[in-house]
């Protein structure tokens, strides 16, 4: 299956020569910001400093080809020195915050690179791998007070030479290497994924062709830049299209940025929405009794004339009006306060999301569409165009990429947007693609009636249970968390056993302050684990999501972890993936006594 809708055409034929496009384009308008515009620059004040550094870069030795490791929060030094790089004709790539020094060390020897930029929160973590690092000849640090051995961002920038940025630019072709993406590693050591100029800028117009950015357009940087959601929308696209960045120093504050940025294109994971729709429950339950009871009925209403709309059935009048007096009376403001009402569009991607998250979203006007794609293939692939959006699909192939199904259900993707390739590992270059050059992408999908396209799960993490009965344990988990807001993670347990069970995370910000609410004096997540009256709410929860699925997908029996599941940690990779056997190994013996009780 193809897509038939044409890009709009981008003449650069590199990610670099784009900046520069855009540079000349508005060169006096803001490119990056942080919070109440304590640093702002311009697109011609970022192209200045980008090459100084540039030119500070070749100084030390940085040469066409070479990769060069960042290790960054969301900050203005990220989008300067990776554009820096990259006019030098390098490949930067960027190492997850959360790395521990043998995580680091081994990023670093894959990728081969002798120049490492950071900063100083995460400078103890590098210079402890860079004692088995012999060929990591400069650490550069881009804040605060430089220890011995390493170098500042400002002496690197102001090193002066007289480096031709121009003439590297034009030296630099579409097939060359522009950045590592380094795999979350679920099963193994990260492989470094390989994406070229030309891959980037087919995903960057197969969104804009969906979206249409307008000319003013802003973006917030908030997910790890070592993650291709977070480089593909808040670096590449605002570079290629000149979208205004507003960096986001802290992810767990992002829904405070929304409203002062008031984002073009917002996207996020489920769980971001999941605490939207929470958070504006919560605020509908402390109504006065006359104002709640008419925002219930409208949204009530409201989601009636979604499903309507989905089912493709006709919308009675009443119905249209009363849902049209809700948005005035209500979720117009809602929109406003969270900030989202100059969005263009909403995506959410990465996992399920539950399709009670997706049609209250729909409710309140903001049609929230679901994605799908991977590190190999820039992170697009399906998408749910924003004027026809089908709720429990990802949509339908993104333009320029082609999907299919292989005879097992996996699904299939060829395209400008997928990657040259593992590095270093040829072995498992091939085994990715088919002898016809189609990727294998490891996802289970179908195809409905309109040729929107649904992931089942993961082809490897299928549970079949001891009679045989295959699930998606990601399905199961997406119930699990939105039927109740104390569930902040969930790991199914199921495979080749007799009933499903789970082991269950409670909600970090959520659970105190439910807590607090009861009376509960130690609110921290290990006592609340162990506590009867939390266990009886989620208990309350899960018979929920127990409602909502199939008998034989339902958790029998379930146990609270003591304590939270982080990004990094043992469960959960950098971009919160579970790690599926980690999980089963560590709690072996809690798994074990819920199938003996």
């Amino acid at each position: 299956m193809e897509s038939s809708t044409a890009p709009r055409k981008v003449t650069a034929t590199t990610i670099a020569e784009a900046f520069r496009q855009t540079v000349a384009h508005k060169p006096d308008e803001v490119a990056i910001r942080t919070k109440g515009d304590a640093f702002t620059i311009t697109w011609a004040q970022l192209r200045d400093r980008v090459d100084a550094l540039a030119a500070g870069l070749g100084g030390l030795g940085l040469k066409k080809g070479d990769s060069v490791a960042l290790m960054f929060g969301n900050r203005p030094e990220f989008h300067i020195s990776d554009l820096a790089v990259m006019m030098v004709g390098g490949t930067p790539f960027s190492i997850y915050n959360t790395y521990a020094p043998n995580q680091i060390e081994f990023v670093v020897s894959d990728a081969g690179a002798r120049i490492l930029m950071t900063e100083q929160a995460y400078l103890p973590q590098v210079l402890e791998a860079r004692k088995r690092l012999p060929d990591l000849e400069h650490v550069i640090v881009v804040d605060g007070d430089v220890p011995e051995g390493c170098v500042s961002l400002a002496e690197v920038e102001g090193a002066g030479g007289d480096f031709d940025v121009d003439a590297s630019v034009a030296q630099i072709a579409g097939d060359d290497v522009l950045t590592l993406i380094y795999t979350s590693g679920t099963t193994g050591p990260p492989k470094g994924v390989q994406l070229v100029h030309s891959n980037l800028l087919s995903a960057c117009e197969g969104i804009d062709a969906l979206i249409e950015f307008p000319e003013d357009g802003r973006v917030i940087s908030w997910l790890p830049s070592a993650h291709v959601a977070e480089r593909n929308a808040h670096h590449y696209i605002p570079i290629v299209y000149g979208l205004q960045i507003t960096c986001c120093d802290n992810p767990r504050e992002i829904l405070q940025f929304l409203p002062e940025v008031r984002p073009s294109w917002f996207f996020a994971v489920p769980r971001i929405f999941e605490k939207l729709k929470a958070g504006l429950e919560t605020a509908i339950a402390g109504m006065p009794d006359e104002q709640r009871k008419a925002a219930e009925e409208g949204l009530e209403a409201a989601i009636e004339k979604v499903r309507l709309e989905q089912r493709g059935e006709p919308l009675p009048e009443e119905l249209a009006a009363r849902v049209a007096q809700a948005d005035e009376q209500f979720f117009s403001g809602w929109r406003a306060m969270l900030g989202l009402d100059q969005v263009e569009a909403l995506n959410v991607g990465a996992a399920p999301t539950p399709v009670e998250v997706l049609e209250f979203m729909h409710a309140i006007g903001l049609p929230l569409a679901e994605l799908w794609g991977m590190s190999e293939t820039c992170g697009a692939g399906a998408v749910n165009p924003p004027d026809k959006i089908k709720i429990g699909t990802v949509g339908p192939p993104a333009p320029g990429i082609e999907i299919k199904l292989d005879t097992d259900g996996e699904v299939l993707i060829r395209g400008g947007v997928v990657m040259k390739g593992y590095r270093n590992l040829p072995d498992k270059t091939a085994e990715t693609f088919t002898e016809d050059g189609w990727l294998r992408t490891g996802d289970i999908g179908e195809f409905d009636e309109d040729g929107y396209l649904k992931i089942v799960d993961r082809k490897k993490e299928l549970i079949i249970n001891a009679a045989g009965k295959n699930m998606s344990p990601a399905n199961i988990e997406a119930t699990l968390k939105t039927a109740s807001p104390l569930i902040g993670q969930a790991a199914v347990i199921g495979d080749r056993r007799a009933f499903n069970t789970a082991l269950i995370v409670l909600d970090s910000d959520f659970a105190p302050a439910w807590a607090a609410q009861q009376g509960i004096a130690d609110a921290s997540l290990e006592k609340l684990a162990v506590d009867e009256r939390v266990r009886e709410a989620v208990a309350a929860g899960v018979e929920d999501a127990n409602s909502r699925l199939a008998r034989v997908e339902q958790i029998k029996k379930f146990h609270i972890v003591e304590g939270d599941w982080l990004p990094g940690g043992d469960e959960l990779t950098p971009t919160m993936k579970l790690k599926r056997k980690p999980i089963d190994q560590k709690y072996a013996a809690e798994i074990e006594a819920l199938y003996k009780r």
